[in-house]
């Protein structure tokens, strides 16, 4: 038996968890992989299906999913917009001025740092 078919969450519940889930974004707490994951779960898809409606090939979710892929941020991009976040590059919070740029999931294109920066 479908594991999603045993019992929909409520409308508040799945609200409820895409709140978190944005939240846990805006300070920086998932890894690209955790937000994939996320997402895909938010959106009660399996791994064939939200790959089909992203546009992107299983095997590339997978890899992407378990940290192991090297995606494109044009892939990234695609798999986030339904949640209407894009993939982008910053310091860390606390990182030093020369330390090593991470990518990063952000809520809005405003989260984004420019190449400008």
């Amino acid at each position: 038996m479908d594991k999603r078919l045993k019992s929909k969450p409520s409308t508040d519940a799945q609200m409820a968890r895409r709140d978190q889930f944005y939240a846990s974004i805006r300070r920086g707490e998932l890894s690209v992989s955790e937000a994939v994951v996320a997402m895909r779960k938010i959106s009660q898809l399996t791994q064939p299906e939200f790959a089909k409606h992203r546009g992107i090939s299983v095997q590339a979710l997978r890899q992407i999913e378990s940290g192991t892929g090297n995606p494109t941020v044009e892939t990234l991009n695609k798999i986030a917009s339904i949640f209407t976040v894009q993939v982008g590059f910053c310091i860390p919070p606390g990182g030093a001025v020369g330390s090593a740029p991470k990518a990063r999931i952000a809520s809005s294109p405003d989260n984004v740092p420019s190449a400008k920066q």
